[in-house]
């Protein structure tokens, strides 16, 4: 869909996930706030626990991160960014490591940064 292979995934599930096209992955063993990020990044952080990942993610301004419409500090700091984002639809259904189906009760957005990652969202649809 985003036609992107991303240089590294920050926070990935163990072993990473075949649904995200990324040439290495950091998981929380590996500490992905503690390692270098280079080049086009994939983000799907901790929702529990976003704002050291946020500003990690805009101070990198490259890739693109799938985050929780939440009423949060880090939300006013990405809306103030420079990013583009995609309200991603209300039924999206997300594939866990293991395999399971789920449904999400609350919103989700990707936020894009830097000119490759912007220019893949606009494939999906409406940007702001």
């Amino acid at each position: 869909m985003l036609d992107l292979t991303f240089d590294v995934d920050v926070a990935s599930p163990p072993d990473g996930v075949p649904w995200i096209p990324a040439r290495r992955f950091y998981t929380m063993a590996d500490d992905g706030l503690a390692q270098p990020w280079e080049g086009l990044v994939w983000m799907n952080p901790p929702f529990s626990n976003g704002t050291p990942w946020i500003h990690r993610f805009i101070e990198h301004g490259n890739g693109i991160a799938l985050l929780p419409f939440a009423r949060s500090k880090w939300l006013s700091v990405m809306w103030e960014s420079s990013a583009t984002i995609l309200n991603l639809p209300s039924d999206l259904k997300f594939t866990k490591p293991n395999l399971e189906v789920m449904g999400m009760n609350y919103g989700a957005l990707l936020w894009a940064m830097g000119e490759q990652a912007q220019t893949a969202l606009t494939k999906l649809g409406k940007i702001r």
